[in-house]
């Protein structure tokens, strides 16, 4: 019997890219699966389909909501600047994102959790939303309940080999990170072609 994936590999599968970490779901084949899919070949995407797939994957990568998808892009429009660059970092300054990427959690989910169950401070004020926008300064802890420093050191196990970006400072032993600055794009190194889901938008 073949081995269930789940649906994030199945997501990831649909996309080619982890979306969620690595997975096997991403063992390329040359035609679509299914009983007939070796006759009938892989169909070429419209512009607009490929446009639509890497929102969707940029979307599903942070794990932000359709609506609250738009809203970032509106954000990102409005500012001065490149708007796919700076689409990326409001998405890269999200809570649930930091947190993971200080190491708090191995997944973006995970640290979702962490942060909706009100183990997150930000400067030194529990925070429980998870789409709350950091900014260069901003201090990053879990919280002093031992529940929440159980939590995190367990994540903290599980991430001793990720490399915590250079806008972020991190010390591990006291569980705090800080906003150094504004990540770049190059920093980010988005799965995504950024400028695709801003023509997409502008269509």
């Amino acid at each position: 019997m073949a081995r269930y994936t789940g649906p994030r590999d199945k997501v990831s599968r649909r996309f080619g890219v982890a979306l969620f970490g690595s997975t096997k779901a991403l063992e390329k084949r040359p035609f679509p699966p299914g009983q007939h899919g070796m006759r009938a070949g892989r169909k070429k995407k419209s512009d607009y389909g490929v446009m639509l797939a890497e929102k969707q994957k940029l979307r599903l990568q942070y794990g932000v909501l359709e609506g609250q998808f738009r809203k970032y892009y509106a954000e990102a429009a409005r500012r001065r600047g490149i708007t796919g660059d700076i689409l990326l970092q409001l998405l890269e300054l999200r809570l649930d994102n930091v947190v993971y990427r200080l190491g708090f959690s191995n997944t973006r989910a995970g640290a979702r959790q962490l942060v909706s169950h009100g183990h997150i401070t930000v400067n030194g004020k529990k925070t429980n939303v998870a789409s709350y926008s950091c900014r260069p300064g901003d201090v990053i802890a879990v919280g002093g309940k031992a529940s929440s420093q159980q939590l995190a050191t367990r994540f903290l196990d599980l991430t001793q080999a990720t490399v915590v970006p250079d806008w972020l400072e991190c010390d591990r032993d006291k569980l705090t990170g800080k906003i150094a600055r504004v990540p770049s794009k190059e920093e980010i190194a988005p799965i995504v072609n950024e400028q695709l889901i801003v023509e997409f938008y502008s269509r």
